[in-house]
């Protein structure tokens, strides 16, 4: 599971780290604004290639995907993560395989344990400013709109089975994206199938496990005081 993510970054972060990635991320989104606490359904930033002109773009996203088909911006069933085994497959999430994927660039993330009445949250970095979560998006479109307007950008999160230090938290980790396979994985041109989703997943084990966590108050507002580790 990915539900809950840290977006604090500027445009240097991707440029200095030497990630391709900086290509797609020279300025922030318009409308950016910092979050500690960011939550689906909310806009979440999403780098990809315009597939029309080939232009490349930061942008917020409905953090839920939602079909083309679907008469109403929302789903009957969760879409801010796919799971990478079987989104090929799946009538909500194919079509962006092909060609619509993208990059959800965070700067961390949380995941609990505990019981159900004492859930506790834990902090989530990488090793580098900038974790490159590999996602999908799609256009919805509002069904009375004109051709030109109503147009909603939307977004999910693949994921995997954990490793590292993930595993104690959850069955679940986000797949992350590594920098040698960004350029395919963000081309659509290249036509995706299952082969490139496991491609992808495989190739996220070495920063999955250089992951780091530590344990935070529960999550309350938004605010980088967040991030300060439960014993302070």
């Amino acid at each position: 599971m990915c539900g809950r993510v840290i977006v604090d970054y500027d445009e240097n972060m991707a440029v200095a780290s030497g990630s391709e990635l900086a290509d797609w991320m020279r300025e922030r989104p318009a409308g950016y604004e910092p979050s500690w606490n960011l939550k689906p359904t909310q806009p979440i930033p999403a780098a990809f290639t315009d597939h029309k002109d080939g232009t490349k773009r930061l942008e917020y996203a409905y953090w839920s995907l939602v079909p083309i088909w679907s008469k109403e911006l929302k789903t009957k069933f969760p879409t801010f993560n796919a799971r990478s085994e079987t989104a090929a497959e799946k009538a909500s999430f194919k079509a962006s395989v092909k060609n619509r994927r993208c990059v959800i660039p965070v700067t961390g993330f949380y995941e609990w344990t505990g019981p159900k009445s004492s859930r506790i949250p834990h902090a989530i970095f990488g090793p580098d400013p900038i974790i490159p979560m590999a996602g999908l998006y799609s256009w919805w479109h509002e069904p009375d709109a004109g051709d030109d307007e109503g147009w909603h950008l939307t977004a999910t999160i693949l994921t995997r089975a954990s490793a590292g230090v993930m595993e104690p938290l959850h069955d679940r980790m986000p797949v992350f994206l590594a920098d040698e396979l960004l350029g395919d994985w963000l081309d659509p041109g290249t036509v995706g199938d299952q082969l490139l989703l496991d491609a992808v997943a495989e190739a996220s084990m070495p920063l999955s496990m250089q992951l780091r966590e530590y344990e935070v108050a529960p999550l309350r507002g938004d605010g980088p005081e967040l991030l300060l580790p439960a014993s302070s």
